[in-house]
């Protein structure tokens, strides 16, 4: 069994933020776990716009608090997103996430798992590990 608590990985290289300052990852669960996921906590912080485009995962994002929005670019659709909203991106959907008025804390889940070392490329997508 592994425990580790939040507050245990913040500060570590598991507290993973981004180049832009638009969010905060604090990644619980990593490849090296071997539960074939991930899971992080990210905060993505108000008034701020981050394209994603997930080609090689898939992840499922739960709303734990604040508020923003997801915009899909294939058709334009903006769905507002709040506590108890769940979005999953089950089609490696490209996006556009916006925070609110509010940071937005984000309980996520990517398969495959991440390792803890990606970072977000031009395009919006993660690299797969070799």
């Amino acid at each position: 069994m592994i425990v580790r608590t939040y507050d245990e990985c913040v500060g570590t290289d598991r507290d993973v933020k981004a180049e832009n300052g638009n969010w905060r990852s604090v990644r619980l669960s990593l490849k090296d776990d071997g539960m074939g996921f991930s899971f992080h906590i990210t905060t993505i912080y108000a008034g701020t716009e981050t394209h994603i485009h997930y080609k090689n995962h898939f992840e499922t994002v739960y709303c734990i608090s604040g508020n923003g929005e997801i915009e899909t670019v294939k058709d334009g659709k903006v769905y507002q997103i709040r506590p108890g909203t769940v979005y999953i991106l089950n089609e490696n959907d490209e996006h556009y996430l916006r925070g609110g008025t509010e940071d937005m804390i984000l309980a996520c889940s990517f398969n495959p798992p991440i390792t803890g070392k990606e970072v977000h490329r031009e395009d919006g997508s993660y690299a797969l590990e070799d």
